[in-house]
């Protein structure tokens, strides 16, 4: 309910000053009276300047009130000096007298505590004053008046306080939804960039193989029909998997109407076997060695270790020349999970002096989970990958 009342007063504050200021018109009217002319002596008709006098001093210290919202130091300064002329005039006080409250209220509830307290000691020096002149001073007449100037100030400090308390949380919590929104675009854009490295590596070593198998059966189509075959078999069989690698990551870069598609799940240590079974299909010999006791991995470093030997397998059918040959071997430790892929090719090599997207990968993977990989040449020819990965404690 009193959410409800604080926003009609928020949407229609000149309405709400206008009924606050209600009751005091309100009295000053009714008592108007009692400041005419008391004297008796005017004729009948003619012009009371007491009461004239008491309107326009009325109106004088309650207009300014209009704007204590927007301009708060301006209407105190102004209620003070017209209470200032009514002092020096020797106008007593009357029932808008009390607009020097409320104008004291509006800088305490808007203004620094400077202000504040600068509006207080000017509201109790007035106080100070009046009482001196229109009735018998004493402490504890002052002490009784200045309660009301008190609670008032510090009304208004309060709700100064409480205000600038609800913005700071207004301010912090659009500024905790700025880093969400900030992180989650963060989140997107790795995610982004994993599933490209994902691409590379589906499409280099798909594409190698196919390459691979197409210029095998180029070379053996006149002579062994058979054998071509068994590589044109093999280039479909291995472009229908890139196809279905690719869509399945492609399709989550889509950003459609939120229809749910079905994906195959990610590669892990169990997809090896086959992974150097289609290796050898497309004419590379390859030996697959397991040491220690196989132990369940995370599927993140199942895949880093699926997507390296991937890689290293794809770069020896493209640099290692005629008659290489490579041997995969994985050593589960009590701590860690050794990954080494060897070649031993001698044809060509790739460019020096340049680092491969491949190996840029392959660092890329095995640092998110705080391990080491070591890509080098051989001492007596061809080349090893070697990667160590520690074993999480979610294993």
């Amino acid at each position: 309910m009193f959410g409800r009342v604080r926003a009609w007063a928020t949407r229609f504050r000149r309405l709400v000053d206008v009924l606050l200021l209600g009751p005091v018109v309100l009295v000053c009217l009714l008592s108007a009276e009692r400041y005419g002319d008391r004297s008796g002596a005017a004729p009948p008709g003619a012009l009371d300047f007491d009461l004239l006098r008491y309107i326009m001093v009325s109106a004088a210290l309650l207009v300014p009130l209009l704007w204590w919202r927007r301009r708060p130091l301006h209407t105190f300064a102004v209620v003070a000096g017209v209470s200032f002329v009514q002092w020096a005039a020797d106008i007593q006080i009357i029932p808008a007298s009390v607009a020097i409250l409320y104008a004291l209220y509006s800088v305490a509830a808007h203004l620094s505590l400077r202000w504040a307290v600068a509006a207080g000691a000017v509201t109790e020096l007035g106080l100070t004053l009046a009482l001196v002149r229109w009735s018998p001073f004493n402490v504890r007449a002052l002490a009784s008046a200045s309660v009301f100037v008190i609670v008032i100030w510090i009304g208004g400090i309060y709700a100064n306080t409480r205000r600038r308390y609800l913005e700071s949380l207004e301010e912090r919590a659009e500024r905790a939804e700025r880093e969400r929104d900030q992180q989650a675009r963060i989140a997107i854009a790795a995610e982004r960039a994993r599933i490209a490295r994902e691409l590379h590596d589906v499409v280099a070593h798909n594409v190698s193989v196919m390459v691979v198998q197409a210029d095998g059966a180029g070379y053996t189509i006149d002579r062994d029909p058979e054998l071509a075959r068994d590589a044109v078999q093999t280039i479909s069989s291995t472009g229908r998997q890139a196809l279905a690698e690719m869509r399945r990551l492609v399709g989550v870069l889509r950003q459609d109407d939120g229809a749910e598609e079905g994906y195959a799940p990610q590669p892990g240590v169990a997809d090896l076997d086959e992974l150097v079974a289609h290796t050898r299909q497309s004419g590379l010999p390859v030996r697959f060695t397991v040491t220690g006791p196989r132990r369940p991995l995370p599927e993140g470093e199942q895949l880093v270790i699926y997507r390296i030997v991937q890689e290293a397998l794809t770069n020896t059918l493209k640099h290692g020349g005629p008659a290489a040959s490579a041997e995969v071997e994985i050593e589960y430790g009590t701590r860690e999970v050794a990954l080494r892929v060897t070649d031993d090719g001698r044809g060509a090599a790739a460019p020096h002096g340049t680092d491969g997207h491949g190996l840029i990968g392959m660092r890329e993977r095995v640092a998110m989970y705080d391990g080491t990989v070591r890509a080098s040449p051989c001492p007596g020819g061809g080349f090893q990958v070697s990667v160590r990965l520690p074993v999480s404690r979610a294993a």
